[in-house]
């Protein structure tokens, strides 16, 4: 008798490449990833930090590797594609969760900033993903896992940049689903509510926003990490075969109130 629980969502096997594996949600999802039986290989731009979260992995003999890189650089998107697969295979599992929210008021938002924000959040989940799309396509399956938000579909002050950026990783997912989930290769985004990360550090030092973020949702407190490791395992593994093009939301009811 075989194991259904196993067999829909354990990911033996399988290559996880995360990027903004340093810290976050990124590390995160790539601890919640190895934790499931992936290989995975740990994107950005702080090796050391990298190398903790491999260590870690490998603690209990997980399979891991450093790819140091800065994706805003379009060659090392490139060498991203090519290097990661080389110690397991090409990977079939990518999650796009490097991110930036500089928070700029609408009067203040520079080219400079905008182009940054955009670059990070928008430009290079698409293009990391179809570098690694031919290794994908040779399997004949992959799971793509983009990173929106909240701002995907309602606006926050001092957020134009990155509301515009993740409105457009919405539509993205939908776009990249329909182009390649004809050949088994899937897409879909997490919608992240509040979690203490260094990312939301501005609203969780000031505890009455946070507060008031808590008393949005309809459980009543804002996320921790441990509650993305479902919705994580579930778009990454073979159950979300036939789910594609869908944002699902891990917000506590945030956007259900």
């Amino acid at each position: 008798m075989f194991n259904l629980v196993n067999d829909l969502f354990g990911l033996e096997g399988r290559v996880a490449l995360v990027t903004g594996a340093s810290s976050g949600i990124g590390q995160h999802m790539a601890l919640t990833l190895a934790g499931a039986g992936a290989d995975v290989i740990l994107v950005g731009r702080n090796a050391a930090r990298l190398t903790e979260t491999a260590n870690e992995i490998m603690s209990y003999d997980g399979g891991a590797l450093v790819l140091a890189a800065d994706l805003q650089k379009r060659d090392e998107i490139k060498r991203v594609g090519v290097e990661s697969a080389k110690p397991f295979g090409a990977p079939d599992i990518l999650v796009n969760a490097a991110g930036v929210n500089l928070r700029d008021s609408a009067d203040d938002v520079s080219y400079e900033n905008w182009d940054a924000t955009l670059n990070i959040n928008l430009t290079v989940p698409f293009f990391l993903a179809r570098a690694l799309l031919p290794g994908m396509r040779e399997k004949g399956f992959g799971n793509i896992i983009n990173i929106a938000s909240l701002q995907s579909s309602r606006a926050f002050a001092n957020g134009i940049a990155y509301g515009a950026s993740k409105g457009g990783v919405a539509q993205l997912t939908r776009a990249m689903a329909e182009a390649w989930s004809a050949e088994g290769i899937v897409t879909n985004a997490i919608v992240p509510g509040f979690f203490p990360t260094e990312l939301t550090a501005a609203v969780f030092d000031d505890a009455d926003v946070a507060a008031h973020h808590a008393e949005m949702t309809a459980v009543g407190r804002n996320g921790e990490l441990e509650d993305l490791d479902g919705a994580t395992i579930f778009l990454a593994s073979r159950a979300a075969a036939y789910v594609t093009g869908q944002l699902l939301a891990v917000d506590g009811g945030y956007t259900a109130k």
